[in-house]
């Protein structure tokens, strides 16, 4: 089976829309995400102010907006033209300056050495050469640069939530096409040795998921089948963020080696 990437075309231009399924990925789980990251440059030094920051597979804009509001100078990639398109317009009616280009991963029309920081999130679990997007994202990196990422994680208990609860059973599926495939997602073991292989060394990986209760989750999803809660809603109630347990999704940081 091959992944589905169009459906951000597809979809793309509803980012922002809290009754579309891409919407589900702000929620929570931008502002779970952000924490760590923030909590990450705070503990490596790095003042946000000026600093260059890449969002590569930016989206609608959720992440690079949230650098922007810190003072960061963003530009945001993405292979579909459609959320760049959505990024744009949104960046726009928030008054944000955000540099977007449609570019993707694999292929960065950036610089050497160019950003203090790169962004990845919701991305390497979709590309087909992760050796290539991290090469592109090391080299585009300065010699002290940060990067920052979350992923999926090729487990078991990935398979059964992932693909078979979210993409495959009737009953219990967000979308009817493979947003995922599982043969696509990095283990951390993997994730180390291409980053270790172009000059960055990972430091550090936390678990990412939801913080709410089996029940709660359990309820909250069911209101959702009935339609009495939207994605974003749903993604809020989960209440998504750092967590100790790294079998299904996982967030951390490389550093450029010496």
């Amino acid at each position: 089976m091959e992944i589905d990437n169009e459906v951000y075309d597809r979809l793309g231009d509803g980012w922002w829309d809290e009754d579309n399924l891409l919407n589900a990925l702000q929620g929570s789980f931008t502002s779970g995400r952000f924490a760590y990251f923030r909590e990450i440059l705070e503990r490596l030094g790095r003042e946000p102010l000026g600093l260059r920051v890449l969002d590569i597979g930016c989206g609608g804009g959720f992440m690079a907006e949230e650098f922007a509001r810190l003072g960061c100078r963003v530009v945001g990639i993405d292979p579909s033209p459609v959320s760049i398109r959505a990024a744009r317009r949104h960046a726009a009616s928030a008054g944000l300056h955000i540099d977007y280009f449609v570019a993707s991963g694999e292929r960065l029309p950036l610089r050497d050495s160019t950003f203090d920081v790169a962004c990845c999130c919701d991305v390497l679990e979709h590309v087909s050469d992760l050796e290539l997007v991290i090469s592109q994202t090391a080299r585009v990196l300065t010699g002290d640069g940060v990067y920052l990422f979350d992923t999926i994680n090729r487990t078991r208990a990935s398979s059964l939530l992932v693909i078979k609860v979210m993409q495959e059973w009737r009953l219990t599926r967000f979308i009817d096409t493979p947003l995922h495939v599982w043969d696509l997602f990095v283990t951390p073991g993997e994730l180390a040795l291409v980053l270790q292989r172009h000059g960055m060394q990972l430091d550090e990986i936390t678990g990412l998921g939801p913080r709410t209760t089996k029940f709660g989750a359990l309820m909250d999803f069911a209101q959702f089948r009935r339609g009495r809660v939207t994605y974003g809603e749903l993604s809020r109630r989960m209440n998504v963020g750092q967590v100790k347990r790294t079998g299904i999704s996982y967030m951390g940081f490389a550093t450029k080696s010496a």
